[in-house]
């Protein structure tokens, strides 16, 4: 039985216990609609570009390209599904702006217009629903394995210390000023390479360890020249970088960074160091997305966080939001975000954008479901290794293990073995990078 108007209009004190009981479940509905519909609501980018809602698909390594390390039907099947799925901002995966220097045998490589037909399709397909579709640009310094065997260059010749898994990457030799230099221009070059393909912005990746990461962390910058010693010093590689893509591209292509909050290592890369950054990028960038960790400190795998509460559930964001206190640029915090009450909890505390990555890739349509007012919360088979970098490694072959089956049509397994999925992902590494080095050697030989 519905109220009488008489009676809505009387103080809440004076209604009777029935009307009063309507009236505040009918509020609790309304408040509950405004705070879901927040994730729904577009978001204008400083440069004018629009994103459709405030879920992003955060880069994952999917490690899909064909034998000339462009996209592969598989990995462009894989972006339909996404763009099918809701999310308003995709961000890809590393595409790598050197063929010597990649994170791994099956990357992508955009460094010349050989290839851009392929790349005008999968910014297509990606884009075919509406989204934000950006290219994340990177380049790997020492994090490159050594079994591809190429040289690895890094801002020091400090070698990763992931304890009995170290040999599998070199030690690097120190870059000099003018490899630095070609650096800026190879980040450039991908950025106006990537904006032809159709693509609407990039993303610099300077985060979790790689190139531009380890100029900004002192454990891996140990330069006594203008690249190294203090922050700002540190950071004047990924201002250069940023400086010179905004330059490459035009005024409504996006253009943001990727940057760890901190690196969690003793003497690294800190808070106060991202703040600095941060402040340094305002007015440059459109956007930064802040993550953490490194292969050395792998901070968003494995059971490195509590779970149990949905505070926890988005890793980053309480660095988020102190560092929204300098940032004139919106910022976007990915890390564990997998319930509609955490991407709520994100936005509510003034983050634009709350970063998808595993559920989406347990869940493509994760965001559609969310709008039609599921309440769906993908999960993966818990991984509690005491050895860290191997749980951090199981993690993340269990995550490539759903992109497969997703780009082969088929539905996600959650629940495949951790070990089972580290074993498939080791043997297609290994020939991945036979593959690679014939590559590597043909093209020597042109």
């Amino acid at each position: 039985m519905r109220p009488s108007a008489d009676a809505i209009g009387e103080p809440l004190s004076q209604q009777p216990g029935p009307v009063l009981a309507w009236i505040e479940k009918r509020e609790a509905r309304s408040e509950k609609r405004e705070k879901y519909m927040k994730l729904f609501t577009p978001l204008t980018l400083p440069n004018g570009a629009i994103v459709p809602n405030r879920l992003g698909k955060a880069a994952m390594e999917e490690s899909m390209s064909d034998d000339d390390h462009a996209p592969s039907a598989a990995l462009i099947r894989l972006y339909q599904t996404w763009a099918e799925g809701g999310a308003g901002l995709m961000i890809t995966g590393n595409v790598m702006v050197d063929r010597r220097a990649m994170t791994g045998p099956e990357c992508v490589v955009l460094e010349n217009d050989r290839h851009l037909a392929g790349f005008r399709q999968w910014a297509g397909v990606a884009r075919s629903h509406g989204a934000q579709v950006w290219m994340q640009i990177s380049h790997p310094g020492r994090q490159m394995p050594a079994i591809l065997g190429q040289e690895t260059w890094a801002p020091s010749s400090v070698a990763l210390d992931m304890g009995k898994l170290s040999n599998q990457f070199r030690v690097p030799g120190e870059m000099s000023p003018t490899a630095i230099a070609e650096v800026v221009q190879r980040f450039a070059r991908t950025a106006r390479l990537a904006e032809q393909a159709g693509f609407t912005g990039v993303q610099i990746h300077a985060a979790h360890g790689y190139l531009l990461s380890q100029f900004l962390s002192p454990l891996t910058n140990q330069r006594g020249d203008a690249w190294g010693g203090a922050v700002e010093n540190r950071a004047r590689l990924l201002l250069e970088v940023a400086r010179a893509v905004r330059e490459a591209v035009s005024p409504q292509f996006v253009v943001a960074v990727k940057l760890n909050s901190a690196d969690f290592q003793r003497g690294g890369f800190s808070p106060d160091d991202a703040k600095y950054v941060v402040q340094q990028l305002n007015g440059l960038v459109d956007l930064v997305e802040l993550s953490g960790g490194s292969y050395e400190a792998p901070a968003m795998q494995g059971e490195a966080r509590d779970g149990r509460t949905l505070a926890r559930e988005a890793y980053f964001l309480e660095f988020a939001r102190d560092m929204a206190g300098v940032a004139k640029m919106p910022l976007m915090v990915t890390g564990g975000i997998r319930r509609k009450a955490v991407a709520e909890q994100v936005i509510d505390g003034g983050i634009a954008i709350a970063g998808m990555g595993t559920a989406l890739a347990i869940d493509p349509h994760l965001p559609n479901e969310w709008r039609d007012g599921k309440e769906s919360v993908p999960v993966l088979r818990p991984i509690r290794w005491k050895n860290k970098v191997l749980g951090s490694m199981a993690v993340m072959a269990v995550v490539r293990f759903q992109l497969c089956r997703l780009s082969r049509g088929r539905k996600t397994d959650p629940k495949v073995s951790p070990l089972w999925a580290l074993i498939l992902d080791q043997l297609h590494a290994v020939r991945g990078a036979r593959k690679y080095r014939r590559w590597m050697a043909q093209q020597a030989a042109r």
